[in-house]
C-alpha cells in the first residue's frame, strides 16, 4: 500500500478526522436544512413518527455530540502536534499556535456571519487559545482537568431543564415567560408562526439572511464559550492526552482499543437509549428534550467518543482504498467542513435550491450522501497533485505571513 500522509500515525489522525467531518453532517443538517429547534426536537419539525422518528433516534444514540466531540478531540491533538513540531524546529511554539488560532477565529467570524450560523471554527479558535497553556501537562493532569471541567458543564447545563421546571410552577411571570420562550426556540415546540417567519426567512435572498443572522449571532463567540467552553476545553485536552499516550497514532495494542470499545458503546448505548425513550414517552417536552441533550449526556458522552476513535483505528488498521479516502477527506477537513457549509447553505436557501423546510427529517439525509461522496471522490485526488487543500494552504500561508508552495502532491510523499 502506498505510504501516505507521512507515516502511519499521521495516517491515523487524518482517518479518524475524516470520519468525523463527515460524521458531523449528520447532525449539522438538520439545521441547514430546518428551523433549529428540529436540532434538539423532532415533535418541533421535520417529523416525529416512522422512518423519521428512527432516523433521530439511531442519530441521538450514536452520532448526536460524539462527532463534535471527535473534532475537538482530533483539534486538541492537531494543535500539540503542530506545537511540538514548531518545537522541534527551533521556532516559537507560541508565535505558531496563536497566529493560527487567530486566523482561524477570522475564518470562523466569517463562517459564522456570512455562510452558517452553527460555526464551531470561531469557537474552537477561542478555546484552543486557552489549550495552549496545557501543553507541556502531563497525560493524567490532562485527563483530571479534563473530568473537572466536565463537572462545571454538567452544573451550568443543568440550568436549562431547571427554568423550564421553575417555568412550569410559575408560569405567569414575565421573566419566566421570556426565559422560556427562548427556551422553547431551542428545545421545545415553538409558535407555529415563528416556524413559518423561520421558514420564510431562509428562502429568502442572501442580505436577509446574513442581516439576521449577524442580529441574532453577533455576540454568539462569547455566549458559545459560556455554554460549552468547558466541555469543549475538556475534549481538547483529553484530545492531547489521547495523542501524548498514542491513542490517537495507532501505538496501542488491539485489546485496548477494543477494551474501549466495549466500554464506550457497553455504556453509552444503554444510557442514551434510555434517554431517547424517556424524551419519546414525554412526548417530546421541554424538560426531557434538554436534559437529554444538554445534561445526562455530559457524563457519558466522552465514553462514547472514546469508544468511536477505538473503533475506527481498528477498522482502518488494514488500509486500503476507504481508509486512504478518508485519510485524505481528514486531512482536508477545514476545507471540507467549510465545503459542506456552502454545498449545503446552497441547496436549502433562498439564493439556491430554496429547500428549507421542504424535505422530512428522513429525507434530508439524501443529500447527506451527496455531500459525503463528493468529499470521498475528490479529497484524495486533490492531495495526489497539490501539498495542501485548499483552505489549509490559505490557512497556512496567512498564518505564517508568507505563500506556502503548493508544489508536490501530499499523498506521493
Amino acid at each position: 500500500m502506498t505510504t501516505t500522509m507521512a507515516g502511519d500515525r499521521h495516517l491515523t489522525l487524518d482517518t479518524v478526522r475524516g470520519v468525523a467531518v463527515l460524521g458531523i453532517l449528520l447532525l449539522n443538517i438538520i439545521a441547514f436544512s430546518m428551523p433549529m429547534t428540529a436540532y434538539f426536537n423532532p415533535g418541533a419539525y421535520g417529523g416525529s413518527d416512522g422512518i423519521d422518528l428512527a432516523v433521530w433516534f439511531g442519530n441521538f444514540v450514536l452520532f448526536d455530540g460524539k462527532m463534535r466531540g471527535l473534532f475537538s478531540f482530533l483539534f486538541g491533538a492537531s494543535t500539540l502536534l503542530v506545537i511540538e513540531r514548531a518545537t522541534a524546529k527551533g521556532e516559537s511554539a507560541a508565535k505558531v499556535h496563536y497566529a493560527r488560532m487567530i486566523w482561524l477565529l477570522v475564518f470562523g467570524l466569517v463562517h459564522l456571519w456570512a455562510i452558517w450560523f452553527g460555526d464551531i471554527l470561531n469557537h474552537y479558535a477561542l478555546i484552543g487559545m486557552i489549550a495552549f497553556f496545557f501543553r507541556n501537562a502531563r497525560v493524567k493532569t490532562l485527563l483530571i482537568v479534563g473530568c473537572i471541567l466536565l463537572v462545571v458543564q454538567f452544573i451550568f447545563a443543568a440550568f436549562i431543564p431547571l427554568i423550564a421546571l421553575i417555568a412550569q410552577a410559575k408560569p405567569d411571570e414575565p421573566q419566566v415567560r421570556d426565559a422560556v420562550l427562548g427556551l422553547t426556540r431551542g428545545f421545545g415546540r415553538p409558535p407555529a408562526d415563528w416556524l413559518t417567519e423561520q421558514v420564510d426567512l431562509y428562502r429568502g435572498g442572501w442580505w436577509e439572511i446574513a442581516v439576521e443572522r449577524f442580529k441574532e449571532a453577533a455576540w454568539l463567540p462569547l455566549v458559545a464559550i459560556m455554554q460549552y467552553g468547558s466541555e469543549t476545553l475538556a475534549y481538547m485536552l483529553f484530545g492531547m492526552a489521547a495523542f501524548r499516550s498514542g491513542m490517537l497514532t495507532g501505538r496501542w495494542d488491539r485489546r485496548r482499543y477494543w477494551r474501549w470499545v466495549a466500554v464506550g458503546f457497553g455504556v453509552g448505548i444503554p444510557v442514551y437509549t434510555a434517554l431517547a425513550l424517556w424524551v419519546i414517552r414525554s412526548d417530546f417536552g421541554l424538560v426531557q428534550v434538554s436534559s437529554a441533550a444538554m445534561v445526562f449526556t455530559v457524563p457519558v458522552r466522552p465514553l462514547m467518543i472514546m469508544g468511536w476513535a477505538s473503533l475506527i483505528v481498528l477498522l482502518m488498521r488494514p488500509g486500503g482504498l476507504l481508509t486512504e479516502r478518508l485519510a485524505a477527506a481528514g486531512r482536508m477537513a477545514f476545507t471540507n467542513y467549510l465545503m459542506t457549509s456552502i454545498i449545503c447553505t446552497t441547496i436549502f436557501y433562498g439564493y439556491g435550491l430554496a429547500w428549507f423546510g421542504a424535505l422530512s427529517r428522513a429525507e434530508v439525509y439524501l443529500v447527506v450522501l451527496a455531500v459525503w461522496a463528493l468529499i470521498v471522490l475528490w479529497s484524495k485526488p486533490w492531495l495526489e497533485r497539490f501539498a495542501y487543500g485548499p483552505l489549509e494552504w490559505l490557512w497556512r500561508s496567512l498564518a505564517r505571513g508568507q505563500l506556502q508552495s503548493m508544489a508536490g502532491g501530499a499523498l506521493s510523499r
